[in-house]
């Protein structure tokens, strides 16, 4: 009976023991899976610690903090690999902007000449095509190059959608008109606001209005709406293909006809994706009907 009674108390105890041991455990556990989550999510940048006495939890924290600092050094390196990719192609599309300049120069000055004969006059027409094609790649390569390495933040503040808007088709009336396209043009009642900025708008609105140019045919629209906290522009124009990828239409030289050789680098709209994204906006793109919509949408406050 006696025997019994402490064979009682000596279980009882260890499981008190394994208990508590247990718990200890799932302490530890929580605390290392937070300082990952911190690490992962922040750049929390600290050696993960132990305080359990427990050789094999030590040494998986010993094995864990050697696999945080490979990563650590894995993502720098990636860093300057990257920021060295984008100086390369900004320093290429720098030095390739001069001679282009000269060459489209040189050109016109050819297409004043009397004398060439008609063949000639073919082989320069053509030449001067894919001059201007390569220079609008070059200034594609360029500005992205500059964008994607500018860290500065921009400045916001509250500019009159409507007006830029109005002013933009206006500047570009030309454009349209050469290129036989009628413009459906949609505004509010009431003047619309946004908190943006003037120049990055214009230039976000450049892009989509040469995306229409290349693919649009007869006609395209742009809309301008309001709510109460959001500002939403939106350029329309038919399309024939139904197999536009409009989750990656933004990504880096998408395009949506693989077989057709433009006259860009299909940077264009992700050029237009970073703009939004250093105003604290967004852009949306959707397929209705054969009709592709690409919206702009502002914050008003």
């Amino acid at each position: 009976m006696v025997i019994a009674v402490i064979i009682s108390i000596v279980l009882a105890i260890a499981c008190f023991f394994l208990t508590v041991q247990l718990l200890s455990l799932k302490s530890e556990m929580r605390k290392l899976k937070k300082e990952l989550k911190l690490t992962r999510d922040k750049g929390y940048n600290r050696q993960l610690t132990v305080t359990l006495i427990d050789n094999d939890f030590s040494e998986l924290a010993t094995e864990m903090n050697k696999n945080l600092d490979y990563q650590k050094q894995m993502k720098l390196h990636s860093e300057r690999a990257e920021r060295s990719l984008k100086q390369s192609v900004s320093d290429i599309a720098h030095d390739l902007r001069t001679p282009l300049t000269v060459i489209k120069g040189n050109l016109q000055m050819l297409e004043q000449e009397e004398r060439l004969s008609e063949k000639g006059m073919e082989y320069l027409r053509i030449c001067s095509e894919k001059t201007r094609a390569m220079q609008q790649m070059t200034d594609e390569f360029f500005e992205l190059s500059v964008l994607e390495s500018d860290i500065t933040d921009v400045t916001l503040s509250k500019v009159n959608v409507t007006n830029i808007l109005m002013q933009f088709i206006a500047d570009n009336e030309a454009v349209i008109r050469s290129c036989r396209l009628t413009p459906d043009v949609v505004f509010p009642e009431k003047t619309v606001f946004a908190q943006a900025d003037e120049q990055l708008l214009m230039r976000m609105f450049s892009n989509l209005l040469n995306n229409i140019i290349k693919y649009a045919e007869n006609e395209f629209s742009i809309k301008l709406e309001a709510t109460e906290n959001k500002c939403t522009v939106t350029f329309s124009n038919p399309v024939n293909n139904d197999n536009i990828d409009t989750e990656h239409l933004f990504d880096r030289t998408y395009r949506a006809d693989k077989s057709r050789h433009g006259t860009s680098a299909g940077l264009g709209l992700y050029i237009v994706k970073l703009l939004a994204e250093k105003q604290g906006a967004e852009v949306i793109a959707a397929v209705e009907s054969r009709v592709l919509k690409i919206s702009v949408v502002l914050n008003i406050e």
